[in-house]
């Protein structure tokens, strides 16, 4: 199929200009015969959706795309207007050519959901579900700013971790280097200078130097190894979808930081599932979303479980509470919601306490990490300089008596 731009006269003399995707121009005008409209003139349009439906675009632009858009709907500007604003504006060229893309086919006839959906790589399905709710119930303009909100929550959250990971990333890796370092250069040149004292060594100091031999004899042999197992790892991790629920658990049961993650998930889905509830989408069809925006196949097979149970005539706080994975806050606040009517707002305050939770934790763990890794690194440089000292300083106080 190819997509040819057309202009044209509708039923009443009135020029129509749009895309629409045909085999041929033959093809396109009899399509156009069918929805009555005369074909004036045709040619073959440029086609987006193979450079860039499958590419991503950073969540920051995407929050300006969907924050303008909202501006414009709210100042009355009809959908096409502000797209064609919006691509003239947008700095990424990538989300500047999905624009494009978008024009096209809502040009065509599509719906802007539907036309969204032909890049799924860009917009994600509670995204299309929200924009698909707020053209239904005519308030597209509201959806946009919950859309832009929860984006902007999610980036400051994403934030927020990656500020936490990185320095001790950094720390890490510099404690690395400066035992390699030692054990490589600092270490074996002291060590020769030990063993010249004819004196029996602790076992920490053969310790030390067991470990300089390794590294320096078959350091390179080690770091092969650990890359080749790594690839086989990841190899085996991609290809096998049991290892990928396993890793998945495991990330769940992690010390701090898979405490830290359930809440990220639990926030996002409750978060996600009030945002599609209250936009008229049904339950069961907020929980098939929700299954592909949670990023953990353990939480997901649990809503696939709770959902299944739900279309069986269970309750839905009975129903999650059934996998016994999700928390008891989720499990009482679900229940309160049931029974009140009010699930979005149930919904609205987990995600508000747990948002709040994942922000202190993620505070805590970023101050803990600097004493850690001092402690951490004084730790090996004690071990070092007394496993080199103490013997010097034996043979010293044996000479001196």
């Amino acid at each position: 199929m190819t997509i040819y731009r057309f202009k044209a006269l509708n039923e009443f003399g009135k020029i129509v200009n749009g895309t629409i995707d045909a085999h041929d121009e033959n093809d396109a005008e009899v399509q156009l015969h069918h929805r009555e409209l005369d074909l004036v003139s045709i040619k073959q349009a440029k086609s987006y959706n193979l450079s860039f439906g499958s590419h991503r675009v950073p969540r920051r632009d995407l929050i300006t795309f969907t924050f303008y858009l909202e501006q414009q709907m709210l100042a009355g500007v009809p959908i096409l207007e502000g797209l064609h604003e919006l691509q003239s504006n947008i700095d990424n060229r990538t989300l500047r050519a999905v624009t494009a893309g978008l024009i096209e086919k809502v040009e065509g006839g599509m719906k802007l959901s539907e036309a969204m959906a032909e890049y799924s790589g860009t917009f994600n399905p509670v995204f299309i579900s929200l924009i698909s709710a707020g053209e239904s119930s005519g308030k597209l303009s509201q959806i946009l700013k919950s859309i832009s909100e929860n984006l902007k929550w999610e980036d400051e959250i994403t934030s927020q971790a990656k500020k936490a990971a990185i320095y001790p990333l950094f720390v890490a890796i510099a404690v690395l280097s400066v035992v390699i370092a030692l054990m490589v250069f600092l270490v074996p040149e002291l060590v020769k200078f030990i063993v010249t004292m004819n004196q029996e060594l602790p076992w920490h100091t053969l310790v030390l130097i067991f470990v300089s031999d390794t590294i320096r004899n078959f350091g390179h042999y080690i770091f092969l190894a650990l890359v080749g197992i790594t690839a086989l790892l990841y190899i085996v991790y991609q290809q096998s979808t049991k290892m990928k629920h396993i890793v998945d658990k495991i990330k769940l049961r992690l010390w701090l930081v898979g405490t830290i993650q359930q809440k990220i998930i639990m926030s996002r889905f409750t978060y996600n599932f009030a945002l599609l509830y209250e936009s008229g989408i049904t339950v069961m069809e907020c929980l098939k979303i929700g299954e592909g925006i949670v990023g953990n196949r353990v939480i997901a097979k649990a809503i696939n479980e709770a959902a299944q149970s739900i279309s069986e005539g269970e309750g839905i706080s009975k129903s999650f509470e059934k996998t016994n994975l999700f928390p008891k806050l989720v499990l009482r606040m679900l229940s309160v919601g049931e029974s009140t009517g009010a699930l979005e707002t149930s919904l609205l305050n987990i995600s508000y306490f747990y948002n709040r939770d994942v922000k202190e934790a993620l505070d805590k763990l970023q101050s803990m990490m600097g004493p850690v890794m001092t402690v951490v690194l004084g730790s090996i440089l004690a071990w070092v300089i007394m496993s080199v000292l103490g013997p010097i300083y034996n043979t010293l106080t044996t000479v001196t008596i």
